[in-house]
């Protein structure tokens, strides 16, 4: 994949371990220059090593539950860029006890935050996004089959993907028109730090590993590719959809 003269946001990267960091790496490496976020700072030790490493001309706060740290991101690529190439939004979250519950019985305020911090986010970074790509762009943000399924131990992650899901479709049709194309590229089970949050998470690896066609786990290089793939002007007609990188676990009963 061809990246030289394209500019991207990367938002989510926490470690080393990071999808994030995988499809920063990869795409780094195809020649896209890179701007990239960290949480708090608290994470900022941990993320901006990476972003030296590959250069990033900007490397930037985002919390987004923090009012207007978002728009302030978006503030900094208009002033540094002008213009964007594309998005990766790779951010997730909910609380641990509505997490590790069932959903029957998830807080309102879980389900809310969850909900907020998972799929509104990439709707609000899509809004945000779109006066940035007056000749089209990629917004890609990342699912898992929970979302389509019932996974065990998924639990409230399962409504809130299947919601980023349906969000993805909506907004591909809404943003068609400029060019803009919005795709979810959902793995299998990865070993990041947000999965370690599940509840019997090596059972849900051991099982997709066993269970695969190809009997293999997408590494994070894998997911880096096919972003970088769907970033890149060979994708230009693919948009809408739900791309799997998991060795075909998503096609088995």
């Amino acid at each position: 994949m061809d990246l030289r003269g394209k500019r991207g946001l990367i938002l989510g990267i926490a470690n080393d371990r990071s999808i994030a960091w995988g499809c920063a790496r990869v795409m780094a490496a195809c020649g896209a220059e890179l701007a990239v976020t960290y949480l708090d700072d608290a994470a900022e030790p941990h993320v901006r090593p990476l972003a030296d490493a590959l250069r990033c001309p900007l490397v930037l706060p985002c919390d987004v539950r923090a009012p207007g740290q978002l728009e302030a991101v978006f503030d900094a690529v208009r002033t540094a860029w002008g213009t964007l190439d594309f998005v990766i939004h790779a951010i997730a979250y909910a609380p641990k006890d509505d997490l590790q519950g069932r959903v029957a019985d998830c807080s309102a305020a879980g389900f809310a935050l969850a909900m907020d911090v998972s799929c509104h986010s990439f709707i609000r970074c899509a809004k945000l996004a779109e006066p940035l790509m007056p000749h089209g762009g990629c917004l890609l943000t990342f699912t898992f089959y929970g979302g389509e399924k019932v996974v065990p131990h998924y639990n409230l992650m399962g409504p809130v993907k299947a919601a980023l899901e349906a969000s993805v479709r909506a907004l591909a049709v809404e943003l068609g028109s400029r060019r803009i194309r919005v795709n979810a590229v959902s793995p299998g089970p990865m070993g990041t730090r947000a999965a370690s949050g599940l509840e019997h998470f090596d059972e849900l690896l051991g099982d997709a590993w066993s269970r695969a066609p190809e009997h293999m786990l997408a590494r994070l290089d894998d997911v880096g590719a096919f972003a970088a793939f769907l970033a890149s002007d060979g994708a230009r007609l693919v948009t809408g959809n739900v791309e799997y990188v998991d060795a075909g676990y998503h096609v088995l009963g």
